[in-house]
């Protein structure tokens, strides 16, 4: 029988992870924060009174095993001076089944299906209305996620503004898991609105699966400033009640300077520095291995290279 894996997450990080995942010999479950504001989904949202579709197309092209040119029109954003600027042809289409189907879910199977999408994508909740809450470490409160990553602010708590209503079939993919993946990607906008609802922490807590993170390759400015794979863990696990981080991947990858030199001059990114005694105290366990590649001057994980260590860990027993 195949393995169960559920990874949950949002946004280019997680698309990325599942585009080599997606050929190895397990099920997989893909689980993605709806609660995103900006951008073509922001509009989308407010026109529509939708939940976030934009994570969810980028996890349903990686994920699709159909054509080249067919996931690139999915991905494809009108450059014009009409309503249509910035919008990607996959969320207007989710956006279009939508209004069909009346639900998000089966959305996302009508479109999986189209797509040839071996894999189950399911969003967090329906919820058209969730709106993401950050209070910063000086007590200010922001609204949304758009304008919680645009803040650059040190954050001491996020949360929801109402509670969502999650999914049953979410609750379902994670009592079932054989493991459970955090995927790379913004810790404050993508990973931590999986954990802060209260069925999901609730499942996650009573699973026997372990908890694996992948860990990000570089800092986000105003975030995660000066943060180490262990403070990455130590965040995860003070969201977490008492079933933590079981597993961390880790890159040590040496990066060229100028590359290096690059991130922290124009985007104010440094690499994510492995610190082994607090890992060690964390008592979590660490895989670290050559997990970076340099695509068009950006730095990547390798998702092949990743997916079979993921691979490799899951096979173990």
């Amino acid at each position: 029988m195949r393995k169960k894996v559920v990874v949950l997450g949002g946004g280019t990080g997680m698309s990325y992870l599942l585009r080599g995942l997606k050929d190895f010999p397990i099920d997989i479950t893909a689980i993605i924060t709806v609660s995103d504001n900006g951008s073509s989904t922001g509009k989308l949202r407010k026109e529509f009174n939708t939940p976030a579709v934009g994570d969810i197309r980028k996890v349903i092209t990686n994920l699709s095993g159909i054509d080249e040119p067919i996931k690139k029109m999915m991905e494809y954003r009108f450059n014009t001076c009409s309503d249509l600027n910035g919008h990607a042809v996959g969320n207007l289409i989710l956006t279009s089944m939508l209004e069909i189907t009346g639900s998000l879910k089966e959305s996302i199977a009508c479109l999986s299906k189209l797509l040839d999408v071996k894999h189950k994508v399911l969003p967090i909740s329906e919820d058209s209305d969730l709106t993401l809450v950050a209070k910063d470490i000086d007590g200010n409160i922001i609204e949304g996620e758009e304008a919680i990553t645009k803040a650059h602010r040190k954050y001491e708590r996020i949360y929801y503004k109402e509670e969502p209503k999650v999914l049953d079939e979410v609750i379902e993919a994670i009592k079932e898991a054989n493991l459970i993946i955090f995927s790379m990607g913004s810790l404050y906008t993508s990973i931590l609105p999986n954990i802060i609802c209260k069925e999901v922490k609730e499942a996650l807590n009573r699973t026997e699966a372990p908890i694996m993170y992948l860990c990000n390759s570089v800092t986000q400015p105003g975030e995660t400033d000066g943060y180490t794979v262990g403070d990455h863990v130590e965040l995860l696990n003070n969201y977490l009640d008492y079933n933590k981080i079981s597993v961390v991947i880790a890159s040590n990858s040496k990066i060229d300077k100028k590359i290096a030199q690059k991130y922290e001059s124009e985007e104010q990114k440094d690499l994510v520095i492995i610190d082994y005694e607090k890992l060690k105290n964390l008592d979590v366990e660490l895989i670290e291995d050559d997990l970076i590649i340099i695509e068009d001057n950006m730095i990547r994980h390798n998702s092949l290279k990743l997916s079979s260590i993921i691979f490799s860990y899951l096979m173990r027993g």
